[in-house]
């Protein structure tokens, strides 16, 4: 019973993770690219950057599992860089792997450095050298969300794949596969809900779904709403609607009343009202600019400390002002 296998709450990340590349869902170019150096069992050192949750780890993991088959725990190494960032772990856990010849039919091992942009720099600059010189035995494999703060030695040592967000498609394709195999009710309603509040990220997805699934096996929009801590963008539609037609003070009930029901923080609401004034079509071009340009002031502010509350109904004011305008 779908009831008995989420009383166990088995990981759900790990669980339905892609074994094999053309399990991957999204990103057919990469992984075109990727099952061509898995046929000609070469490639280079590679940098792969995205926002988190979109299949970076994944997709490397379905690339050694295929390459080395059993063997890929005696010729696969993942560290997560953000837990171990610092020179010691270069010159002595990496570099321990790296200098060891593979035991296997493929001239090298991979070592994956997950969250690489959290290296120092000393880091850094140890790791380009570790990957200059046992480049013939070892390739190495940096995950990271932010290319920029990779050192550009190390940037021009690498083949780059840019990770984009999963598409609402994408999303909807893994929601239904978890749901097949665990025995999910989950109407397209709920799956529309798990796609907003995913924005683009499957980890985040997969677990909302397993979180709102083990309450009961029909899963339905108010629960995975209710487990995220979203409102509904219809909801957050009529508060950028009302503020625009110049009435602030229903605007600032309609704000209290999402955030006692659904206990959205500060940062979440922003985040919805963002999205919601940017896919208005009624809004013009330059009034939408200047919403944005407010939004983003006002995010840095609650960024920086300041009462998220204040900061949301000072920018229903402004709001409220520039529908008047």
């Amino acid at each position: 019973m779908a009831g008995e296998k989420n009383s166990e709450f088995v990981p759900w990340l790990e669980k339905y993770r892609p074994k094999t590349l053309k399990e991957v869902v999204g990103h057919s170019q990469i992984v075109e690219r990727m099952e061509a150096y898995v046929k000609s069992k070469n490639l280079p050192h590679l940098l792969l950057a995205g926002p988190p949750g979109v299949g970076k780890t994944t997709c490397v993991l379905a690339m050694a599992r295929e390459l080395y088959g059993s063997a890929m725990n005696e010729c696969f190494l993942e560290l997560n860089a953000s837990d171990e960032r610092g020179i010691d772990v270069v010159r002595g856990k990496i570099k321990d792997f790296a200098r060891t010849i593979p035991m296997s039919d493929v001239d090298f091992k991979l070592i994956l450095l997950d969250e690489a942009d959290a290296l120092t720099d000393d880091a850094q600059q140890a790791l380009r050298r570790t990957m200059e010189k046992y480049s013939t035995n070892t390739r190495f494999l940096l995950s990271c969300n932010y290319s920029s703060r990779i050192i550009e030695p190390i940037q021009s040592r690498c083949a780059v794949f840019r990770f984009r967000m999963l598409e609402g498609k994408d999303i909807e394709e893994i929601a239904a596969h978890i749901a097949k195999g665990e025995g999910i009710d989950l109407d397209q309603k709920a799956t529309d809900a798990i796609v907003y509040v995913s924005g683009g990220d499957a980890r985040r997805a997969v677990n909302v779904l397993q979180g709102a699934s083990a309450l009961s096996p029909h899963v339905k929009e108010d629960d995975v709403l209710a487990l995220s801590a979203r409102a509904r963008p219809v909801e957050i539609e009529q508060l950028v609607g009302t503020a625009m037609e110049g009435k602030f003070v229903e605007a600032r009930k309609i704000l209290d009343d999402l955030m006692l029901k659904y206990g959205m923080a500060g940062e979440d609401v922003m985040g919805q009202i963002y999205r919601s004034v940017m896919a208005n079509s009624e809004i013009g071009q330059r009034p939408k600019a200047a919403l944005i340009e407010r939004i983003g002031e006002y995010d840095f502010r609650m960024s920086q400390g300041a009462d998220p509350r204040i900061q949301l109904e000072a920018l229903l004011a402004q709001m409220a002002l520039a529908g008047k305008k």
